[in-house]
């Protein structure tokens, strides 16, 4: 069976979580990513920021509905999410708009898994880690490829 190792872009681009959101949008844009790994520059995973939470700068913000009881006012909604939500719609940094400790996958994991993971999660792409490293990244056009019948070596 297939693994990560086996499907995954062995040297992605990645970018730091110090970068403005406007070389994430453009390098995906000129790419074509979905994603991008955010790694500090040993290499180590921080996060992944994607083409979605690029979008939420231009999402209109959800106010909470409020309810009373006995002259108090209950939110229906957290504050911190709230605070989470207005801080990826004002972002300037990457660290800012990112997804941190996003799932990763190792070397070693199967095809199968990844598959499932990226289905039942609605992921695009996962990173491959090795020792809290980036070592790839797996993306749903890697799975796909297995899908198509390998060509013959030419003579």
């Amino acid at each position: 069976m297939l693994n990560a190792y086996d499907l995954m872009t062995k040297t992605p681009e990645t970018i730091a979580p110090d970068d403005d959101i406007v070389t994430a949008a453009r390098i995906m844009l000129d790419k074509r990513y979905n994603g991008l790994p955010v790694v500090e520059s040993d290499g180590t995973l921080v996060g992944i920021i994607c083409q979605s939470d690029l979008i939420n700068q231009h999402k209109r913000l959800n106010i909470p509905s409020l309810f009373t009881v006995l002259d108090g006012i209950i939110p229906l909604r957290s504050g911190s999410d709230m605070d989470a939500e207005m801080r990826k719609i004002s972002a300037s940094k990457v660290a800012e708009a990112m997804t941190p400790a996003p799932t990763s996958v190792t070397e070693e994991t199967p095809i199968d898994e990844i598959a499932t993971l990226m289905v039942d999660n609605k992921y695009h792409s996962l990173p491959v880690v090795k020792n809290g490293k980036l070592v790839g990244i797996v993306g749903k056009e890697d799975i796909l490829r297995t899908l198509l019948p390998k060509e013959e070596p030419k003579e």
